[in-house]
């Protein structure tokens, strides 16, 4: 039996323990080892599936109370210190550092109380802590490809095979047909192809009279690439954090119709404003065009609160105060560090909190909360000045996203006093924002950038 200190442990999670949506810790007793707990792979994020074991900070024998981090894990955004909650001591590690891709609810430790033979846990397995949790499982399939690939199944009289690579040649790279023909393939075949990008054109399937089913188009997919004769390449895994944004952003593309608004903003007087404050300030802070813009968005947005708003299936949520994600290349990938309500924040502070947030996204030491929500986000290539301007997808669930191109000198013409016309060349910067029309109508996102226009180019708006 368990004492009643470890059963109150177990049976009274902490507060942060259930903030941070930690996995089910189950006590399991066996006859052959004493009491004990097994410690779960935690659920740090809300998208979290998976997490890869990063460096342990205790090691069997060690004692741990509550507060300590027992291990560092990869989530699909960020390294994260897992804190763990209770006191006792680790007998047993069950996970190695570097394991990936370990699911949630796995049993990564053994816990057990002061004073416990750790000795006889040294033989103590995962299939002894019940086995590992179960992959994430796999998204379900359009019901109508189900019912047509049965069908193809169905007319299947030899057994499956892959297609002989004699059927294709190479042509810089991609499988291109030896034989030239209309495709004999079900319905659900084609599609995956067309998906895929795949020539069914003279491929010879597995079904009756040669008909190409849906596996056999799988089975094309999976199959080693056939590149140009010389070429080399290297396959580069790919980082829980790069398939998050890989699936968030097929999401976003596929689910939100997107729009677009350009407009060619004169920055001449926000960028005597920024030098003359940063000239004041004596070194104290040093503001950057970004941190101008993301302040515009505050004062744009809530001018007009219906770009600051976001699709929740089937009710429109508009946001009171304006979190601006602000998009931050990392070595993993793209991330969002939020700054939360910028149109009540001075200039100072939102430079402040875009360098803080900029350099945890860099180190991974960003927590759940500061990356998770916003209202509205900015992604801004202003700083390679080979980018005069772009298109930008949109951060699911949010209805807005503000890209912004590099400054540039622009030859505008002026009329002179003598009635000629000559000219100025202007600092200029073009930026496009992308709404979710499902939200935004295109009238509404005409109107948020005018608005945003209309304060960049009187900055002293941004003061106040």
């Amino acid at each position: 039996m368990l004492s009643a200190a470890l059963r109150r442990r177990v049976l009274a999670p902490t507060h942060n323990a259930l903030r941070q949506g930690f996995a089910a810790r189950v006590v399991r007793c066996y006859a052959s080892f004493p009491d004990h707990q097994v410690v779960k792979m935690p659920a740090l994020s809300p998208t979290m599936q998976a997490g890869n074991i990063g460096a342990w900070q205790k090691k069997a024998g060690d004692s741990i109370a509550p507060g300590d981090v027992l291990v560092e894990i990869e989530t699909d955004k960020a390294q994260m210190d897992f804190e763990f909650q209770e006191e006792g001591v680790i007998a047993k590690i069950l996970k190695d550092s570097g394991e990936k891709d370990v699911p949630v609810g796995s049993p990564i430790a053994i816990l057990v109380e002061e004073g416990t033979d750790i000795a006889a846990f040294e033989k103590f397995t995962i299939e002894d802590a019940g086995g590992a949790a179960k992959a994430p499982a796999a998204p379900k399939k359009d019901e109508k490809a189900e019912s047509s690939s049965d069908s193809s199944k169905s007319e299947t009289s030899t057994p499956e095979s892959t297609t002989e690579p004699e059927q294709y040649t190479s042509t810089e790279g991609r499988l291109q047909p030896a034989l030239d023909r209309e495709p004999n393939a079900a319905p659900a075949a084609l599609r995956l192809a067309r998906e895929k990008g795949i020539d069914l054109t003279g491929v010879k399937g597995t079904g009756k009279g040669g008909r190409i089913n849906e596996e056999d188009v799988k089975k094309l997919v999976s199959s080693p690439a056939i590149t140009a004769p010389g070429a080399t390449f290297e396959d580069i895994p790919i980082s829980s954090m790069r398939q998050t944004i890989a699936n968030r952003l097929v999401e976003s593309t596929t689910k939100n119709p997107h729009f677009f608004v350009t407009s060619t903003l004169s920055v001449g007087k926000l960028l005597k404003l920024r030098q003359a404050l940063n000239a004041s300030s004596e070194g104290k802070y040093k503001l950057s065009v970004n941190d101008f813009l993301i302040k515009a968005i505050g004062v744009a947005s809530k001018k007009v609160p219906a770009a600051n708003s976001s699709w929740r299936d089937g009710t429109i949520r508009q946001f009171n105060t304006v979190d601006v994600s602000v998009a931050v290349a990392t070595p993993n990938g793209l991330i969002t560090p939020i700054v939360t309500g910028v149109d009540s924040r001075g200039l100072e502070s939102i430079s402040g909190k875009v360098k803080e947030l900029a350099k945890k996204a860099r180190d991974n030491k960003l927590k759940p909360e500061e990356y998770q929500g916003g209202s509205i986000s900015i992604s801004n290539m202003g700083m390679n000045h080979a980018v005069d301007n772009f298109t930008a997808v949109i951060n699911p669930p949010q209805a807005a996203i503000l890209a912004v191109g590099t400054t540039k000198k622009v030859a505008v013409p002026v009329e002179n006093e003598d009635g000629t016309t000559g000219v100025e060349f202007e600092d200029q910067i073009t930026v496009t924002a992308s709404f979710d029309h499902k939200v935004v109508d295109g009238a509404v996102g005409a109107e948020w950038i005018r608005e945003l226009k209309k304060v960049i180019e009187n900055p002293l708006e941004l003061l106040l």
